[in-house]
């Protein structure tokens, strides 16, 4: 088993300590600390518009979904193919590795981006390959995902204020 990504590329799981034997997500408790905080914010972001295209528009409805998100949990940016080089040139180019791990993330790229920077025609953005994508479990990540929502309702407000997320409409 490898790295795998859940609902949007970019953050990587390890596939062993996500999935159990069943091809089921494991409960929160028996995954890292790290782990479960990305997956606790996937079920938040997946599905929401992309970062650029919101920044252009200010209309959810005349944007691309996010298929990808870069960046730590509460600082992370979400982007659709068309911008992700955008992104990229930001981060490899333009400084942005610099804000590599920091709370300002998102916010500095979004102020970069905003501002009227974009990556050179032609920028190249990233090849992915699928290796074996049958063999990667793939759970319902919809409305409902029981262990998840289980989970969810076992941490506290204090927990949950930590994650910065209002669960109010799953919990």
């Amino acid at each position: 088993m490898g790295k795998v990504s859940i609902a949007l590329r970019g953050w990587r799981f390890d596939e062993e300590e996500v999935f159990d034997e069943d091809d089921q997500i494991r409960p929160l408790e028996e995954m890292s600390e790290e782990t479960r905080e990305r997956l606790i914010r996937l079920r938040v972001v997946a599905g929401e518009p992309c970062d650029c295209c919101y920044l252009l528009s200010e209309s959810k409805a005349d944007c691309n979904v996010a298929r990808i998100v870069y960046g730590e949990p509460l600082s992370e940016v979400l982007l659709c193919p068309e911008h992700e080089p955008d992104f990229l040139y930001w981060f490899r180019e333009d400084g942005g590795s610099r804000e590599k791990g920091e709370s300002h993330f998102a916010d500095v790229f979004h102020e970069w981006f905003a501002a009227g920077n974009r990556a050179p025609e032609g920028y190249g953005g990233m090849d992915h390959v699928d290796t074996e994508p049958d063999r990667v479990p793939a759970p319902d990540m919809g409305e409902n995902v029981p262990e998840l929502e289980e989970a969810l309702e076992d941490l506290d407000d204090e927990d949950l204020d930590v994650l910065g997320t209002d669960y109010s409409d799953v919990t």
